[in-house]
């Protein structure tokens, strides 16, 4: 289905009028101003400094949760290496609309964290299911309770490997609700939603794919006890310089509306254009516009996330005026004339440029027109194929592909395809794009084409 019947979400977020489009773009200013941004963090500075308080993270576990495994594997070692009073919490799955997915959030994170994990130098068992039994998490949290923060630090790798190794004596009768709920109650209070988080002084750090961030703020702090050694979780680099991947298929499924992709796009097609991938432009509508729930606050942490996650890639995010609803559109209905003319890389990349970088409205026609000359098409001839319904067959496809035969759901997505005998790796978010770099190199290598 393109588009559902009934939408959960609000026509008005939907389809905002364009007062609503100028209104958010205030709030998402105020959100990616670095000057502000910086500001925020001088402030807190100095108020800790005049309290005497220590530098404090709070770091939130979810016992369930795969990317909590991977992160609890380095918080003794975050700890010992930065002069912070980290205070640990558990909490259970915040599920609803910030989850809408669960289930198939459960099934994506035990999967991509055993993905991601050797490149941190990390582990994720093999035989692990989706879920650790609830009664071993039951015993898991307790034992955990009973334990002081600093105990809990050194103690966490190890229960946690042991509960999703199966290791750990189930507990009948005990409910571990109450346990959670101290700990849930203040992810909420902070305005988070997610496990395997850190909060520090106003900001959100999300595993160990976003530690790194946090190392280096509280290094520009001179909180860090070794500077000699390097990042615990460094980003791996976007690398296939010297590879030949023409016997491997990359499927590229972005959005429109997607802060995420945004940032991406222009790399992804970098990407491909060095390696020579055989490679397929796919693009799907907007979460939103497909039906998944969202709310402000999951809204406001992406748009912030996003800027951080520009500033490390070095690439342009902000000012924005999204173009969720018609504009997205309206934009695609001019995809088949663009492919027709080998055009819809450049298209798609100057309209995410024109919404996330330059503050350029696509809901009027001067922003599209706009949008259009910058990618090199024609803004006469576009006109004749506004509003023409050639893509929506198209694009449901790629939905479909992405959704029911992936099982992702988010933007962007990607699946690697080739050699022969290797299976299709399937991986969504902005923050993958060096895991499809490094399968590639690896893959084409063992088809015999590295150069």
């Amino acid at each position: 289905m393109l588009e559902p019947d009934k939408n959960p979400n609000p026509k008005l977020i939907v389809d905002p009028p364009g007062w609503l489009r100028q209104l958010m773009r205030r709030q998402f200013d105020r959100v990616t101003d670095l000057r502000k941004v910086n500001q925020r963090r001088q402030k807190a500075e100095k108020k800790r400094q005049r309290s005497g308080d220590p530098h404090v993270v709070e770091y939130f576990h979810q016992l369930d949760d795969p990317y909590s495994h991977l992160t609890a594997q380095v918080l003794a070692i975050f700890a010992e290496r930065y002069d912070v009073v980290l205070k640990p919490h558990l909490i259970r799955a915040a599920g609803g609309k910030n989850q809408p997915e669960l289930e198939k959030l459960a099934k994506w994170a035990r999967r991509d964290a055993a993905l991601i994990a050797p490149y941190y130098g990390l582990k994720f068992p093999e035989d692990a299911g989706i879920r650790p039994d609830i009664e071993c998490q039951n015993a898991a949290a307790l034992a955990l309770s009973k334990l002081s923060a600093e105990s809990f630090l050194r103690s966490i790798s190890e229960i946690s490997t042991a509960l999703w190794n199966g290791e750990i004596e189930p507990k009948d009768g005990d409910n571990i609700d109450a346990l959670l709920e101290e700990g849930s109650a203040r992810l909420s209070e902070l305005g988070h939603y997610s496990g395997a988080t850190f909060f520090y002084a106003g900001e959100w750090y999300w595993g160990v794919d976003r530690l790194f961030h946090l190392e280096q703020r509280l290094r520009d702090l001179g909180t860090c006890k070794t500077t000699e050694l390097p990042l615990i979780c460094p980003r791996p680099d976007i690398d296939v310089s010297g590879v030949d991947a023409s016997a491997l298929t990359l499927d590229f499924y972005p959005s429109l509306n997607s802060p995420y992709t945004s940032i991406i796009y222009d790399h992804t097609i970098s990407m491909k254009d060095e390696c020579g991938i055989q490679f397929n432009h796919k693009p799907v509508l907007p979460m939103i516009m497909r039906g998944v729930p969202a709310t402000r606050a999951k809204g406001m942490y992406i748009i912030f996330d996003t800027k951080r996650e520009a500033e490390f890639l070095g690439v342009p995010f902000g000012p924005m005026i999204t173009p969720i609803g018609d504009p997205t559109r309206q934009a695609y209905s001019l995809l088949p004339w663009a492919m027709e003319q080998g055009k819809d890389e450049a298209l798609m990349s100057s309209l995410l440029s024109c919404a996330f970088a330059k503050g350029i409205g696509l809901h009027t026609k001067k922003g599209m027109k706009q949008a259009v000359e910058a990618s090199g098409l024609d803004w006469v001839t576009a006109k004749k194929h506004l509003g023409s319904d050639g893509w929506k067959a198209m694009v449901e496809k790629h939905q479909d592909e992405m959704v029911d035969g992936l099982g992702l759901w988010g933007v962007p997505s990607y699946r690697l395809s080739g050699p022969d005998g290797e299976p299709d790796l399937a991986v969504w978010g902005q923050d993958r794009l060096w895991l499809i770099a490094a399968e590639i190199r690896r893959r084409a290598a063992k088809a015999g084409v590295s150069i």
